[in-house]
């Protein structure tokens, strides 16, 4: 189902909106895949069944470095013209803007301070969000309660947790833990790899500075903890089915 391709990406949702979407998504026909950016919904909140949840994590710093570029990208701004022709253009200056600069300088764009709950420009930075929900205190960014409530999440409700990092293990541990859905995912990709193309990927991404990085590292230690522990997570589901082959 396309449909979540073609919503706007809200931060948190109202309880109303979160029981449409929460809806839509039950009445799918079973066996349905449905892909939107949206923070983790409580089925049980409305009586519903849950869905079979899976994501995936990224490197927090090279997440929100990705997003920098993606936003000032062509293929991105073609489409936001297309939907908005209307909407002002920005000027030249910010789409060649240097990230090494914008950290050094303490533009806004590029802090990334923690406890904020206000962005001058939005910036995708809160990954843990999308697995703690619409709660207020999910909002705050690098919050250990945030985080803490999307680990429970993820335990709870997710089956699995891949990592971008990571493709062959997650293939493998989505192979083995959703059969109906992903049998021989690994093998398709292996496949086709050459031929898949990322119409997001920026190939004009340029340098940054380790130093930069190691300064907006220092502002996302709850969301590298959630990270690292995603990825924990993730490899000791390969080793148990690794396991499972030894013991055969």
């Amino acid at each position: 189902d396309k449909h979540g391709l073609h919503t706007m990406t809200v931060r948190q949702m109202d309880r109303p909106k979160r029981r449409e979407s929460a809806e839509y998504v039950a009445d799918l026909e079973e066996g349905t895949m449905y892909i939107e950016h949206i923070n983790w919904l409580n089925f049980d909140e409305f009586d519903l069944p849950k869905p079979i949840y899976i994501n995936l994590v990224r490197d927090p710093v090279e997440r929100v470095i990705s997003w920098y570029f993606y936003a000032r990208g062509s293929y991105k701004n073609a489409i936001e013209y297309k939907k908005r022709p209307n909407q002002k253009i920005r000027p030249e200056s910010w789409y060649k803007k240097d990230f090494n600069e914008c950290v050094r300088s303490g533009d806004p764009e590029c802090q990334y301070v923690p406890h904020t709950v206000k962005d001058s420009v939005g910036n995708f930075k809160r990954q843990s969000l999308f697995y703690c929900g619409h709660h207020d205190d999910c909002i705050p960014f690098n919050s250990p309660t945030a985080v803490q409530m999307a680990k429970e999440h993820v335990e709870r409700d997710y089956a699995v947790v891949g990592s971008w990092e990571d493709t062959n293990i997650t293939l493998t541990v989505l192979e083995n833990y959703i059969p109906r859905f992903f049998r021989g995912a690994k093998l398709m990709y292996e496949m086709h790899n050459d031929k898949i193309t990322n119409r997001n990927k920026n190939k004009r991404k340029p340098y940054i500075d380790p130093e930069v990085k190691a300064m907006i590292r220092k502002n996302f230690t709850n969301e590298y903890e959630f990270y690292y522990f995603c990825k924990q997570r993730l490899y000791k589901q390969y080793l148990a089915l690794n396991l499972k082959e030894l013991e055969k």
